[in-house]
């Protein structure tokens, strides 16, 4: 942190100011997939990605007392089972592995596309 912040108006000046923002906001903590790629901001083509990285900065500096944006963050929760609860969960059928006994495709259109 620290860099000068480039005054010109020239294009890739105010995108050197924007990598420096976004190598500052990783310094901090923002994890890598809440950051935004420089172009995202310059060419305005995603700015949903933008305000990610600020609200996962807000999240990360504390806000000094001020309110803040976004989400909380999670905290850590740590789950520690007996053996005897991990052996009953052995036992249970999640609902992803339901029965698909006789199933099958045929016939299912996808698109303009008939499969048989």
């Amino acid at each position: 942190m620290g860099k000068k912040v480039n005054e010109s108006k020239m294009a890739f000046k105010c995108m050197e100011n924007i990598n420096a923002f976004l190598e500052a906001a990783r310094q901090l903590g923002v994890p890598a997939q809440e950051t935004f790629q420089t172009v995202d901001l310059w060419e305005r083509q995603n700015l949903n990605s933008v305000i990610i990285c600020l609200q996962s900065l807000g999240r990360k500096t504390g806000n000094y007392g001020k309110p803040s944006i976004g989400p909380k963050e999670a905290e850590k929760n740590v789950r520690n089972f007996t053996e005897d609860q991990l052996r009953a969960g052995q036992g249970v059928i999640s609902l992803q592995y339901g029965s698909n006994k006789g199933a099958n495709q045929s016939g299912i259109n996808f698109g303009n596309t008939r499969h048989m």
